[in-house]
Formats: structure tokens, C-alpha cells, sequence
């Protein structure tokens, strides 16, 4: 069952830059060697470029684990932790009430991807014919 969760986070004003470079860094390693993670957004607020946060979709808690366990977190969490105000990063998690794409889209990992799209021309076309 896929897991649902944010992360969100303050860190200092001095420290803003810095903490944008590891997330690029940090998220660019998630794309590249975790299959499991369907889903990583980071996203910084308008009114308070302080403030962050980061958006996941888990395949399943297997994947969770192995992304929490990885040697990019520990790297993430030592560039941007020393930074934190007001506390530590607050985790939450969701259950999906409806969406889209779906949610079979997600953790079938086509949800936006250029082979999704298409094969689904591909039978649109079949099914004119």
C-alpha cells in the first residue's frame, strides 16, 4: 500500500541557498536510485522562502524504510538539521482520498511519464480505427 507523507520544515535566513543546493542534490539522488519513491517534491513558500516543504508518495513501507535509510538522507539531514528554527522537521502522513492522476498511476510509476502517454495514443488511435 502506498504511504502518503510531508515533511516540513524552517530553517535561517543566512541559510536559505544552502539548503536549496542540498535539496537539489538530495532530490536528484532520489530520482536517479529510488524506483520505490513514486514521489519526492520539495517546494519552498512565497511569502516565507524560510520555509519548506517536501512531499513524498512511498511505494510501500519497504521503500519508505530504504529511502530513510539511505546515505543521502544522512547527508540531506547534515546539511540542513545545523540550519532548523523553531524545531525539528515535522513529519505527517496522509491517506489518499482521490486524485489525478490516480493513485494506481502513482505507484504504477506513469503518472506523467512519456511512455503513459503514449500508449495511451497509441490505443486511442487502435480504438478509431
Amino acid at each position: 500500500m502506498a504511504i502518503y507523507q510531508t515533511g516540513g520544515y524552517r530553517v535561517k535566513p543566512e541559510a536559505v541557498e544552502k539548503v536549496k543546493r542540498a535539496i537539489e542534490v538530495f532530490v536528484k539522488y532520489v530520482q536517479e536510485n529510488e524506483p520505490g519513491t513514486k514521489m519526492y517534491l520539495a517546494w519552498q513558500e512565497k511569502n516565507d522562502p524560510t520555509r519548506f516543504l517536501h512531499l513524498f508518495i512511498f511505494e510501500n513501507e519497504a521503500a519508505q524504510a530504504r529511502h530513510g535509510q539511505s546515505a543521502a538522507v544522512r547527508q540531506f539531514e547534515a546539511a540542513h538539521s545545523p540550519e532548523l528554527v523553531g524545531g525539528d522537521v515535522v513529519f505527517t502522513d496522509y491517506e489518499l482520498i482521490a486524485g489525478k492522476p490516480t493513485e494506481e498511476q502513482w505507484v504504477a510509476g506513469k503518472a506523467g511519464s512519456a511512455s503513459s502517454t503514449a500508449k495511451s495514443k497509441k490505443a486511442a488511435a487502435g480504438k478509431k480505427r
